[in-house]
């Protein structure tokens, strides 16, 4: 009921779809879909690994620059 459709109705659809825009724009256009979801999908799982730490202190600069870890190292050796 509804949305339901059929093999044959879909191919139909596929068809038409394919004489409008042709197969041509068609790959384009699928190629260019599954590279957003790949970036898509990059992104959530890096943002779930991404995680602060666990003394709630945030760091100031990307990950990699030198002067953010001696900064980390030295708030470290200021709290013990």
């Amino acid at each position: 009921m509804g949305l339901a459709m059929s093999v044959p109705q879909l191919l139909i659809i596929l068809v038409i779809v394919a004489l409008i825009f042709g197969t041509k724009r068609l790959k384009e256009v699928g190629g260019d879909l599954g590279s957003a979801l790949k970036s898509f999908r990059k992104a959530m799982n890096t943002g779930e690994t991404d995680e602060e730490p666990r003394d709630g202190q945030k760091r100031l600069m990307n990950e990699g620059d030198e002067q953010a870890d001696k900064a980390q190292q030295q708030r470290e050796t200021e709290q013990k």
